[in-house]
């Protein structure tokens, strides 16, 4: 029994990681496996996405340019600190100069040894200096990045925020701007320096002496490509790792969040082998991960400590036989030891440089995305009333799938429009085009006689309140949240359109009444009242037009009595479109149009449709026998 659930469990993970499946899930799942597979992942264009984050960063090319010198400043010092001790030992330590006593000797000494600390200060100061002048670089840059990230993203249309899921969106500032930003605090820097230090320990090496030299230089290929190996078979483990690592916190997550789903139907046991084989596919994934890369140090060192060793025996033969001065070897030596450090650390920060091109080139995707663009002869009316017109619509997501076919309607001011019929009938995207979420393919849509696509996109969406059935909630106080509703409104008219919305009762009853804080999209409310909040914002809107996409279909049948009322005082003098599916709602509407595949089937008031045969009248009888 446990091989066969291991074996369904293995194959359904092993298809949700196959093919395009894969891909999506690696979008829509938790910022640590985002990031995860930012990090293994390459540039599309390089060149061009390198390119384009030095002019973004060219801001700030006085201080780069200042870290650069200061770097450069730093590899020297450390280069030439290295190289005084051959000086120093051959006079002072190991023969001394001809008539100087050991007085003199001494002296002579602790200069040398005061001039050497002082370099070292020098390289300590830079390195400080360098890395201070990086982090205000970079977190100057990211601030800038993320306010033009998230800037942009307030002028794209809804349609992208429809193919682009939540995670996908969230990750492009968290994760693949803090690539962006590891890179600039160290990565930048440490490549400088390892590409000075490098290049300079070898002019010092083939200067200090050729052979010893050459050897230490011969070595590095050797261990480049032994390093490489690793890092290949490590960096595939790793992706492993991380892939499993997001498939148990993506499980963690959906059945904590499920919680209720998976009591109700006695799955607690099924979750706990799911989960435990999920945990065992990790524990295998991060034992061979960190095996593979927990061996890189070890093998490296022993190759350096190789050519250390090599370098140290054929410098001591050049000692004896050809008169190599010791501190000439001590020198040889110490940068043998010490030169393919910066070429490990370079190698290493490879991966930190594709990951954060990677990173800035999905930040720039979204940057380039073409945003809403006003008309140019757009007109700002002075006032609005509400009268609105659909001549001959049709409307399609996908050029060629029509959703909506040859709407046609009317809507005086004040008067109430419902629209009625099944799921996907098309009656919440008769209001998207409305609010020029989308553009019409076909046809016209006139507010007070004016094609909606000539008014300035701010004043058509200030002209038009809606709530929505899926209700949201900022952080906040309550009275904020109902606020939002009008930036200006006193706090007399938010507790009035609180009461409007039968929402007054419930937010004086909280811990702190309007001044209770919201957090997490009003958790700690029931679905009701997050409902009743958004009404009363929509309530405290002086918008002209009122859309109401089952406003009130998270309450109760009372509190929806309650809601009715207060909204018939609102929609006084307001345009209003109303959706729902409880037929109820819409009795008392100017005008009901009952939609079917995206076409309009019937229309007329309440008592009219019920004289006439149609889908209308089946869904009332079938309501009526159902109660």
């Amino acid at each position: 029994m446990e091989q066969e659930q291991a074996r369904r469990l293995q194959k359904k993970y092993e298809r949700l990681y196959s093919g395009q499946q894969k891909k999506e899930m690696d979008v829509s799942r938790n910022s640590g496996r985002n990031r995860a597979m930012s990090a293994q992942g390459k540039p599309k264009n390089m060149k061009g996405t390198l390119a384009r984050l030095l002019r973004y960063l060219g801001r700030e090319r006085g201080l780069i340019v200042l870290a650069g010198v200061i770097t450069v400043v730093y590899a020297v010092s450390t280069l030439v600190s290295s190289y005084m001790l051959r000086p120093i030992i051959n006079r002072f330590l190991e023969e001394g100069t001809a008539g100087e006593g050991w007085d003199e000797r001494l002296t002579g000494l602790a200069f040398s040894l005061g001039i050497l600390a002082l370099v070292y200060l020098t390289s300590v100061l830079s390195q400080w200096l360098q890395q201070w002048i990086m982090l205000k670089v970079s977190q100057r840059s990211l601030a800038r990045l993320r306010r033009e990230l998230f800037g942009h993203l307030q002028t794209l249309p809804v349609s992208y925020f429809d193919r682009h899921g939540t995670g996908d969106l969230m990750s492009r500032f968290s994760n693949d701007v803090d690539a962006v930003g590891e890179m600039l605090n160290t990565t930048l820097i440490q490549m400088i320096s390892g590409g000075v230090t490098i290049g300079g320990t070898v002019v010092l090496m083939l200067y200090t002496n050729v052979i010893l030299g050459m050897i230490t230089i011969l070595f590095t290929p050797v261990l480049a490509f032994i390093s490489r190996q690793i890092m290949k078979s490590g960096s595939k483990a790793y992706g492993e790792q991380q892939r499993r690592l997001g498939a148990l916190n993506g499980f963690a997550q959906e059945t904590i969040t499920g919680q209720k789903v998976v009591k109700l139907f006695n799955h607690e046991e099924t979750a706990m082998e799911e989960f435990s084989y999920l945990n065992r596919r990790l524990m295998r994934a991060q034992i061979q991960a960190q095996f593979r890369s927990s061996i890189m140090g070890p093998v490296t060192h022993q190759l350096c400590n190789l050519s250390y060793a090599v370098t140290a025996g054929l410098g001591a033969v050049l000692v004896v036989t050809r008169g190599f001065d010791i501190g000439g070897l001590t020198v040889s030596v110490n940068y043998t030891r010490n030169f393919n450090r910066p070429i490990n650390e370079i190698s290493m920060q490879m991966n930190n440089v594709f990951s954060a091109l990677a990173g800035a080139e999905r930040v720039f995707q979204v940057l380039d995305e073409k945003p809403e663009e006003e008309e140019q002869d757009a007109v700002c009316p002075e006032r609005i009333s509400g009268y609105i017109s659909l001549e001959h619509v049709n409307f399609g997501y996908e050029p060629g799938r029509m959703i909506l076919h040859d709407i046609s309607l009317e809507a005086e001011p004040g008067q109430k429009i419902a629209f009625v019929g099944s799921t996907g009938a098309g009656k919440t995207t008769v209001t998207n085009l409305l609010s020029r979420f989308y553009e019409i393919s076909e046809g016209s849509i006139k507010i007070d006689g004016i094609p909606i696509g000539k008014i300035r996109r701010d004043v058509l969406r200030g002209s038009i309140a809606m709530v929505l059935q899926d209700t949201h909630l900022f952080t906040g106080t309550v009275r904020e949240n109902i606020r939002y509703g009008r930036l200006d409104a006193a706090d007399e008219e938010v507790e009035e359109a609180a009461r409007i919305a039968s929402a007054h009762s419930f937010i004086v009853h909280l811990e702190k009444g309007y001044d209770t804080v919201l957090e997490q999209d009003g958790a700690n409310l029931s679905q009701g009242q997050r409902q009743l909040l958004n009404i009363s914002r929509a309530a405290l809107s002086k918008a002209p037009i009122l859309i109401l996409d089952e406003a009130t279909s998270s309450v109760d049948t009372r509190t929806e009595r309650h809601i009715e009322a207060g909204m018939d005082a609102i929609m006084k003098n307001r345009t209003t479109f109303v959706i729902a599916h409880r037929l109820s709602t819409v009795r008392g509407a100017d005008q009901i149009l009952v939609l079917e595949g995206g076409r309009i089937i019937q229309r007329g008031t309440h008592e009219e449709l019920l004289r006439q045969p149609g889908r209308y009248a089946d869904l009332y009888h079938e309501i009526v026998q159902l109660d």
